[in-house]
């Protein structure tokens, strides 16, 4: 066991881009996309022979918490660290690592996400190991993916020269972090053959991440001091929530790693890594039937339909007939069904901002 690595788990997100599946009382980490076990599940799963559960550190909100630690009853429940309220990956980081860093100030911190789909587990936990020594050296470092084909939907990393080599595994300097591009720019980061998927997940010293937050974002620094200086005290609840409201929201890529100092990147290749981000990874994560359809659901009839994805929340026995599509998500709750493009599934959320705007809260 790693005695100074906590992992970080965050499951406090909507997962907007799978609605109508993932809702604001069910988001996709409570949801059982990838088999039986939630995507929570597998997360943290996915840590066993690595860490014991006392060094699992859950950040979500109040509302999730519960049901997160009913799924997971042997993570402390001293462990679940709740937001407020949402303010970004920056105050997610920052909160966890100011309570890591009171539990050991020698720490290694991993930031890993419940919506995370990896089949080689053992090479992740080979990467892991290579990634705490690596952040045991004082650097920022960063998991990239080796690209698969040209994705728009990700974020990309481009690496400079090659800093070191551990266990085989070499890691290198990060020269840029780059926002989801165009196609025709994703291409382009294909074919310079120095640009990884930005995976967003991340390997800090707990104080050294501290650090990197008082030069780069002094604001958000000062009021995390706040918060840790009440964290075992009485006042807890009351400093966390009166300073939250002050934190302004901003996510830890453009907050910290695109302006810090000793930044490295770990790429890696043939980890079957995926996000889980929308309805068209679920072609990334499951097999299909031999005309490319998943079925995920107990009564459905297809005719003439090719790469068509079928989830069927309802439990009544309702039948779903595809005639002549290729390429198309259906998904059927008992209050909505969706129906779109494989190839449009990103575009989800602006369904959900619609239904924001409109007021139907009973869907979100």
């Amino acid at each position: 066991m790693n005695k100074n690595l906590f992992a970080v788990i965050m499951a406090g997100g909507g997962g907007t881009r799978l609605w109508p599946l993932s809702r604001r009382n069910r988001p996709k980490q409570m949801l059982s996309l990838t088999g039986d076990d939630t995507l929570f599940q597998v997360a943290v799963d996915r840590m066993t022979g690595l860490l014991p559960p006392e060094q699992i550190i859950v950040v979500t909100v109040e509302e999730q918490a519960r049901e997160l630690s009913r799924q997971k009853p042997e993570i402390p429940w001293e462990n679940f660290l709740l937001e407020p309220k949402p303010r970004g990956t920056a105050s997610v980081v920052a909160l966890a690592a100011q309570a890591i860093q009171l539990k050991d100030p020698n720490a290694v911190m991993i930031i890993l996400t419940a919506d995370h789909f990896i089949k080689d587990v053992e090479k992740f936990h080979h990467l892991i190991t290579c990634g705490k020594k690596v952040a045991e050296e004082g650097f920022l470092v960063t998991l990239g993916i080796e690209p698969l084909y040209p994705a728009s939907g990700y974020g990309y990393i481009q690496r400079g020269k090659q800093l070191g080599v551990f266990d085989g595994i070499p890691y290198y300097q990060v020269v840029k972090f780059k926002e989801k591009p165009n196609q025709e720019l994703a291409m382009e980061f294909i074919r310079n053959k120095d640009h990884d998927w930005n995976s967003g997940m991340f390997f800090w010293k707990a104080a050294r991440i501290l650090e990197e937050m008082e030069i780069h974002m002094p604001d958000l620094f000062n009021e995390i001091i706040t918060i840790q200086k009440a964290w075992n005290t009485p006042d807890r609840d009351k400093v966390l929530s009166e300073t939250w409201e002050m934190i302004k929201p901003e996510t830890i890529d453009y907050g910290i790693m695109e302006k810090a100092s000793q930044v490295a990147c770990i790429p890696a290749s043939d980890l079957g890594w995926n996000d889980v981000g929308s309805w068209e990874s679920i072609f990334d994560v499951l097999p299909a039937d031999e005309k490319g359809n998943i079925i995920l659901a107990d009564n459905v009839a297809l005719e003439d339909t090719t790469g068509t994805l079928i989830v069927n929340e309802d439990t009544n026995t309702k039948l779903i007939a595809v005639i002549g599509l290729d390429g198309i998500v259906v998904v059927d709750t008992p209050d909505a069904i969706l129906i779109c493009k494989k190839s449009e599934t990103q575009k989800v959320k602006k369904i959900v901002d619609f239904l924001k705007k409109d007021g139907n809260q009973q869907l979100l």
